[in-house]
């Protein structure tokens, strides 16, 4: 698959081949839908369990006289009913996780760049270098001139451009990610997706090397 690579100015940057073993996959529903569902697992963090009446520290000895107290027949202060008591159903300790065999989840990550590549979502820049006008006013003019869309995710090769870094920090729907850190959920829920030169080669070499 050829594709048009573009310069930050949305000048003519030559031609690009892509990798049809990476590119060209037909994505298929039930295996990205998978591989989100892995991820948001995975990303979940562990539930704290509370003291329930068992765990509390306070003493057993029974408080009060069984009849003629004028009040319930309780045999400690550990009872839920009482400050410092225990809780009564707490929640339990609880570790989210889930496993995924890697083919899947590489099979994902081709069917995520195949379908954006396909449905006419990728645009591919020469690089990010913005040199001395690396601020966010001039960004924002360049990415409407390329089309950028609402969301974007803009994945870089080893390592992130600082300047395009600082200057895209401001705008809302941009998100940039390195080449080591693509994934199928933050490919799929951006409307567009924007590689570089760095990242394509990068992609390419992580699935075939």
């Amino acid at each position: 698959m050829k594709v048009k690579v573009q310069t930050l100015d949305a000048k003519a940057g030559g031609d690009i081949q892509l990798d049809d073993a990476v590119f060209g996959v037909e994505p298929r529903a039930d295996i990205l839908h998978r591989v989100v569902t892995w991820q948001l697992i995975n990303r979940r963090a562990p539930a704290r369990a509370a003291r329930e009446r068992s765990d509390v520290a306070r003493t057993g000895k029974k408080f009060g006289r069984q009849k003629g107290g004028g009040t319930a027949r309780h045999g400690d202060r550990r009872a839920p009913i009482f400050i410092g008591g225990g809780k009564a159903h707490g929640p339990r300790a609880r570790v989210f996780t889930s496993s995924l065999n890697k083919k899947v989840r590489a099979l994902g990550l081709k069917m995520a760049l195949s379908a954006k590549a396909m449905g006419g979502n990728l645009i591919v820049v020469d690089n990010l270098d913005m040199g001395q006008d690396a601020k966010t006013k001039a960004l924002k003019t360049k990415i409407e001139k390329l089309g950028f869309g609402k969301t974007a995710l803009v994945i870089d090769g080893d390592a992130l451009n600082v300047g395009f870094a600082r200057a895209s920090s401001n705008l809302e729907g941009l998100n940039l990610l390195p080449a080591l850190g693509a994934n199928v959920y933050d490919i799929m829920r951006h409307e567009t997706l924007v590689l570089t030169r760095a990242a394509v080669e990068k992609l390419e070499a992580r699935f075939n090397g």
